[in-house]
């Protein structure tokens, strides 16, 4: 399945279900996060976070009321509506082509949200995200896993059926370690989905070159 094919079901699948998630109950290990990488944020001095796969802004309004100046992105325009209605500064945008210049932002944050990119189409969003991280900078990713398989789930109660990539810890944390430095990790033991959850904290090398624009575009094709 072609990943602009997995987009555009997976915005159609969101648009739906975001009054659903709206109402949805945070779950508190997300809570506790949330709080962990805001920790890391302060030590740090970052001041300026850019969230991917926002949904619904629950996660912005936190970083939002913790001090932080916020902006949301969301393939899903029902979804950015919610994070607008939450005060929050939010965009249609899809994370593998990030409107900003390079090194706009000294934080970001994505949960649950890189687990629907194919394998094959992960490393060049790794790259776009460390293109607009600052040196120095911290990236939380954080998704379910604990095992290695990907591809449309056939059992998904949302419409169209969603993509889902999932890592054991071991190769997730192989990976990010071919861009990033990592600082923390977390791994929950698996919940109601029967996935464990991998929160890494990781950091931008300031002495590595994320590349330009022009050279993630490339990498894009």
């Amino acid at each position: 399945m072609e990943y602009e094919a997995i987009k555009q079901d997976l915005r159609q699948a969101y648009d739906a279900k975001a009054e659903v998630r709206e109402r949805k109950e945070d779950a508190p290990w997300k809570r506790d996060e949330r709080a962990r990488f805001a920790a890391h944020l302060r030590e740090a001095g970052s001041s300026v976070l850019l969230e991917i796969g926002a949904g619904h802004g629950v996660s912005g309004r936190y970083f939002a009321d913790e001090g932080f100046a916020v902006t949301c992105v969301d393939l899903s325009p029902e979804m950015i509506g919610y994070c607008r209605a939450k005060g929050l500064t939010a965009e249609v945008m899809d994370f593998n082509a990030l409107d900003f210049a390079d090194g706009s932002f000294d934080a970001v944050f994505g949960m649950n949200t890189l687990l629907h990119v194919p394998r094959a189409e992960l490393e060049a969003i790794l790259r776009e995200v460390k293109r607009v991280l600052a040196p120095g900078s911290l990236f939380y990713w954080g998704q379910y896993g604990g095992r290695d398989s990907e591809g449309v789930w056939s059992g998904d109660h949302y419409e169209p059926k969603r993509f889902f990539s999932f890592m054991t810890v071991e190769r997730i944390t192989d990976l990010a370690a071919e861009h990033f430095e990592l600082l923390d990790l977390v791994v929950l033991e698996a919940d109601y989905t029967g996935f464990e959850y991998h929160g890494l904290v990781l950091r931008r090398n300031r002495t590595d070159p994320a590349g330009t624009e022009e050279e993630a575009g490339l990498a894009r094709r």
